[in-house]
Order: structure tokens, then C-alpha cells, then sequence
């Protein structure tokens, strides 16, 4: 049996294309709040014949967390790869004018939420899965200080437990994508030329081949 994969952040952007083109060959769980995204994604991995478990769940709730993962030990008792594309993307703002509100949302959803997704897929990905995670280049840069600096916890995070399973499993993999026509991205630099931007389907095509799944 095949195990699944799960991707968190897959009702768009890069995320939806992992989803998207990985769905050739796995079941895809796809978890995000956007229901409508979901749908959409789900229609598109249907057209190309392939099946899709939509979870439309806020990965911040860690009893919505939790009660997924239990779903996908009774169903399938296993996950091939995870890879975690949700990221909450602050306003721009200097250090000292950052809001309470989106500071705390920040910590929450990049920070926190990670945490407990390691703690809860870990059993599930075990010693021969995958953990996928990506890194930017934002972090020290002017007026990035809320995503920036959340953003790097989260890749620190991931570091650690990268050499923490180095022998035992699973593998943890962190890469950094080029540079995308996200919505994150348009929220960063609204004036951006965006045709000189890589796009999603292409950074994930390039990611999969990364981690030879063919």
C-alpha cells in the first residue's frame, strides 16, 4: 500500500501545485481554511483522474489537528510526505509600529501551529517519510519584521528536528523555492512585475524531481 501524502497551505499557490501535480501518483490530503480553494483544487486533481481528502480545518486548532491525524491512522496508518505551505504573511511594517493582532497571528500560525504539526504527523510519517519545509529570504529585512523573524522560528524548528531524525526518520528536507506569483509574494511587493517571476506549477515541478518522486 501507498501511503498519502498531506499538504498544509494546498488551496493555493505553491501548495495547490504541489497538490496538483503530486495527485499523478498519491492520495492527496489537502488541508487549508479556504473551503472554496479546496473545491477547486479538488475539481482540478478529479480532471486528471487522480483523488483528493479535502480538510478544510485551521491548523491553528490543534484538537482539529489532532482529530485528522487519528482519521489518517485509522484510514491509511501512514503518510509518504508532508509538506507544509501555510504561512501567515504580516502587513509590512517597521519593528515598532508591528500590530498586536497580526504579531500574534503570526506566532500562532508560523510558529506554533508548526510545532504541533511535527508533534502530531511525526508518528505518522515514521522513519521512511518526508517532511518538506521552505525557507525565504526575508528574514532581517527591512519591514519584515513580524513575518521575518517568524518565519526564521519556523525554519529553526525545522533544523533541529532535521538533525534530531538525521539516523532514525523521518526525513526532513527544507528548500527554497524561487521566487513566485503567490499572494504572499503580491501582499510584499503589490508592484512587482510579476511575469518575471517563476511560477508555481514550475517551482513545484522542480521540487518534486528534488525529492525524486517521479
Amino acid at each position: 500500500m501507498t501511503y498519502p501524502i498531506i499538504i498544509t497551505g494546498a488551496s493555493r499557490g505553491l501548495g495547490k501545485s504541489l497538490a496538483i501535480k503530486l495527485a499523478k501518483k498519491f492520495h492527496v490530503i489537502a488541508v487549508a481554511r479556504t473551503t472554496g480553494g479546496l473545491e477547486d483544487l479538488d475539481d482540478q486533481v478529479k480532471a486528471q483522474g487522480g483523488q483528493a481528502t479535502l480538510a478544510p480545518i485551521d491548523i491553528t486548532d490543534i484538537d482539529a489537528v489532532r482529530y485528522l491525524c487519528r482519521m489518517i491512522d485509522a484510514r491509511w496508518g501512514g503518510l509518504h510526505l508532508w509538506a507544509h505551505c501555510a504561512i501567515h504573511a504580516a502587513p509590512l511594517s517597521p519593528a515598532n509600529f508591528i500590530g498586536e493582532r497580526d504579531w500574534e497571528k503570526s506566532i500562532k500560525l508560523n510558529i506554533t501551529s508548526t510545532g504541533f504539526l511535527i508533534t502530531n504527523l511525526a508518528p505518522l510519517l515514521g522513519q521512511a517519510g518526508t517532511a518538506l519545509f521552505f525557507e525565504d529570504t526575508f528574514s532581517g529585512k527591512k519591514f519584515f519584521g513580524s513575518y521575518g523573524s517568524t518565519k526564521v522560528a519556523q525554519i529553526s524548528l525545522a533544523l533541529s528536528w532535521q538533525k534530531e531524525t538525521a539516523k532514525t526518520g523521518p526525513k526532513v528536507k527544507i528548500l527554497t523555492p524561487a521566487p513566485m506569483p503567490t499572494a504572499t509574494r503580491a501582499r510584499f511587493f503589490p508592484g512587482e512585475d510579476r511575469t518575471a517571476l517563476s511560477d508555481c506549477d514550475t517551482e513545484a515541478q522542480r521540487i518534486i524531481k528534488q525529492l525524486n518522486f517521479k
